[in-house]
């Protein structure tokens, strides 16, 4: 069966600005793949990870050299050979499942063999000042789940105005690697007063070692500290918990196996996501059933989704429909 691959980029545009300690954006960039085979048609999105060394004209790249391979048949155990981890091999990764889905005239979850449920995601707040972060908590204090951006000079006042504006909700710290030895014990202190249910990447990645020596009440994840399921071991006594994002671990492929062994391990999980419209954060609806943490906002922190998107009600997501994906 021949197989015809395409990519493209598309910019959707974000409302407002999202900003975190690393900078700011006004439009998700992403990357579509799409593949064709006897009328049929398989997509996957991705978002290319600056911090990673990725641009989107390089992931454009990567995922179109594979155009011949998948012309003659390679199938995802290929694809984990010939691309690797990494914004590309997810996009390919999950047009092949979406491909497979439709030819075997089943859904993705029915291959996998589950009954996805809805979820409850977390919805993400922009790194700000203080003032203007607690008013975005305040707006969304209804919801019972916030991940907040930190990383600064002064992330305690952060931290104590949007828990002041949102006495009710439980949140997420993501501090982005911004905090350092120095301050970290403080940090957690505060965070634990706080009642902060997680605290995501507070150290630079590589720069983590302190997390193996330092008491603390509040679990903390790894998010790039983590890629794929060969870095989990090395991970154990530093971290309690870990981001699985597909666009780190290059597809659902992998992003199954990796939240496999991380349960194994005793991690919790969190599947995570990039700024991306509703067909990136389909897969990862799935991967994300049965995990502690789903944080897969991408779309309502958009101006314009595509359509069709994936069904939100407040803070809670549907699993995808088949004219989305899967």
């Amino acid at each position: 069966m021949r197989r015809n691959l395409e990519a493209t980029i598309e910019r959707f545009p974000i409302a407002g600005v999202f900003t975190i300690s690393r900078g700011s954006k006004t439009e998700a960039e992403v990357v579509t793949c799409t593949i064709r085979a006897d009328g049929l048609i398989g997509r996957g999105e991705c978002v290319p990870y600056r911090r990673y060394g990725e641009t989107i004209e390089g992931v454009l790249e990567d995922v179109r050299s594979v155009s011949e391979a998948i012309f003659e048949g390679a199938d995802r155990a290929g694809l984990q050979r010939i691309l690797k981890p990494g914004a590309a091999r997810n996009a390919v990764d999950c047009a092949l499942w979406d491909l497979e889905a439709k030819q075997a005239g089943r859904s993705v979850s029915a291959l996998l063999g589950i009954t996805p449920r809805p979820l409850t995601t977390a919805f993400t707040l922009s790194l700000g000042e203080p003032e203007a972060m607690a008013a975005e908590a305040a707006k969304n204090a209804h919801r019972p789940l916030l991940k907040v951006k930190l990383g600064t000079a002064d992330d305690e006042s952060r931290m104590r105005a949007v828990r002041l504006a949102a006495p009710q909700s439980a949140i997420i710290i993501d501090a982005n690697e911004g905090w350092t030895e120095d301050n970290l014990e403080r940090h957690l202190q505060i965070a634990e007063d706080l009642r902060i249910a997680l605290i995501e990447q507070p150290l630079p990645a590589g720069r983590d070692e302190a997390l193996a020596r330092v008491h603390r009440v509040v679990p903390v994840c790894a998010d790039e500290s983590v890629h794929a399921t060969e870095d989990l071991e090395a991970l154990r006594d530093r971290y309690d918990a870990v981001n699985i994002k597909l666009d780190k671990t290059g597809g659902l492929t992998e992003g199954l196996r990796m939240k496999a062994e991380a349960k194994r391990l005793g991690f919790q999980v969190m599947v995570g996501c990039m700024v991306g419209t509703s067909l990136a954060m389909a897969p990862a609806v799935l991967l994300a059933q049965d995990v502690e943490y789903a944080d897969l906002d991408g779309p309502l922190l958009l101006a314009r989704d595509r359509q069709p998107g994936l069904r939100y009600e407040g803070s809670t997501v549907f699993p995808p429909a088949a004219d989305l994906w899967g």
